[in-house]
């Protein structure tokens, strides 16, 4: 069909991932959608190759595994999200009109972006309470330990209502959870910064004295 030329000129697995609400890093590696993957084990430029349930195509392949389609309303997706027109020989618009985004495609985002956060608190929860958990009985707990306790149930059944739910209720968590997800995230990402910085700041060579010592 042409509309399949249309999108592999255009648009890369990269390009689409990104659009789709997952994280690429620098060196092009992100976590796989395709299996649970905790560790950035894809690689996504043109094509998507993954190092850890080998899932691999290009980005036709890639959109049509993420939503579950065929390769024709794969790429009619990819066309439409990326304003990408296309003529009776395959070829894309020399002036392709303006990207829209969906309302599907938005929630899309917030719902893996969102499955992201909540995974990376859950982890971070399970480690507070291992970390954090008090060795006698008269000791006072912890305020990460006491979170932990608080916290982990309500992050697990956000976190499996997003991967397992109903199109109307992942909805329903994304409208009624979002902000507070995103606030989740900002934490998180906060205390990697301040994790990063003390063992920056650790692992530097201690001052030597005016005698060289």
């Amino acid at each position: 069909m042409n509309v399949f030329e249309a999108v592999k000129e255009n648009v890369t697995a990269r390009q689409a991932a990104e659009m789709y609400g997952i994280r690429v890093n620098r060196n092009g590696m992100a976590c796989c959608p395709f299996h649970d993957d905790r560790h950035p084990s894809m690689k996504v430029d043109k094509r998507f190759h993954c190092f850890g349930c080998q899932a691999d195509g290009d980005v036709i392949d890639f959109a049509a595994r993420l939503y579950g389609l065929n390769n024709l309303g794969a790429a009619v997706k990819l066309a439409s999200d990326f304003g990408i027109s296309y003529d009776n020989k395959g070829r894309a618009s020399p002036l392709p009109v303006k990207k829209k985004i969906s309302e599907e495609l938005r929630l899309k985002q917030a719902e893996l972006q969102c499955c992201r956060i909540l995974s990376d608190y859950n982890h971070l929860l399970e480690k507070w309470r291992t970390e954090y958990a008090p060795n006698t009985p008269e000791e006072e707990w912890n305020p990460l330990f006491v979170e932990s306790l608080q916290k982990q149930s309500y992050t697990e059944y956000l976190l499996d209502t997003l991967l397992t739910g109903t199109a109307e209720e992942k909805a329903a968590v994304i409208k009624e959870h979002g902000k507070e997800v995103m606030r989740i995230g900002e934490r998180i990402s906060g205390l990697a910064a301040r994790h990063k910085a003390g063992r920056d700041e650790r692992s530097r060579p201690a001052p030597t004295g005016t005698d060289g010592r």
